[in-house]
């Protein structure tokens, strides 16, 4: 386990190290890594948590632009029903020039719902988010909506050895004009290996709108989730989700 968590790190070392060294140009294809440590609850222990960081580059696997650092506190309501209190800091450079430092700051809170639903193999997460968010010193609201759907290929349930789909929508709304700022979509290819490792690979895309004009930009995701094991926690599905 050590092991794995090492080389982890380097390949996250590597990322920003080589992103730094690349020669700065626009790119049509960056690179998102996502590291995820996850304490779940289940029906006998109902508080739960989960930490993550982020990486993004511009360019595919070089150019680092951005980074992320959030952590949450949860409340299993019931098996399908969690709630989540999280705080998160965000921050955007210019890839061409990283020595002048951030050029957008952020710090974030959020409160969040999700919803599960267990269709035989097919398994849906809803998540509805409400966002508190501070952008270079201005205060903003921001609304969320995600739709994800996961797939296990050769088993009916996602556990141990198992490969399975994720492919999700996510919307975002605020009190702002434009009220609709966002949509991310993406799709891809997990291998959960037991309780504890579970891998993810696909694409993701994000689009973005202002007053003025809109953009997109098509991503490589890379994410890696370690789920902490309880003692005497009782035996339940977990679906694979990113925490983003």
């Amino acid at each position: 386990m050590y092991k794995v968590f090492i080389n982890i790190v380097l390949v996250f070392v590597l990322l920003t190290v080589c992103s730094i060294t690349v020669k700065a140009q626009d790119s049509k294809l960056g690179t998102w890594g996502i590291a995820t440590v996850v304490l779940p609850g289940d029906s006998s222990h109902k508080w739960g948590g989960y930490s993550e960081l982020q990486i993004r580059t511009n360019g595919a696997f070089t150019q680092f632009q951005y980074y992320e650092a959030k952590a949450g506190v949860s409340y299993d309501l019931d098996r399908n029903f969690t709630a989540l209190l999280g705080t998160g800091t965000y921050h955007t450079y210019d890839y061409t020039d990283l020595g002048k430092g951030p050029t957008t700051n952020e710090f974030r809170l959020w409160e969040q719902m999700t919803v599960n639903q267990f269709l035989y193999r097919f398994k849906f997460e809803h998540r509805y988010r409400v966002e508190q968010r501070w952008v270079n010193g201005d205060f903003r609201n921001r609304f969320r909506y995600r739709l994800n759907l996961f797939i296990p290929l050769n088993n009916t349930k996602i556990v141990a050895k198992t490969l399975f789909i994720s492919v999700f929508d996510e919307v975002f709304f605020n009190n702002k004009a434009p009220n609709f700022e966002r949509n991310r979509v993406s799709a891809a290819l997990g291998y959960q290996f037991d309780k504890k490792w579970i891998v993810q690979a696909g694409w993701i895309n994000q689009h973005n709108y202002t007053l003025t004009q809109s953009s997109g930009k098509n991503n490589i995701m890379l994410m890696l989730m370690y789920r902490i094991g309880r003692k005497n926690a009782v035996e339940q599905e977990h679906v694979p989700t990113t925490t983003d």
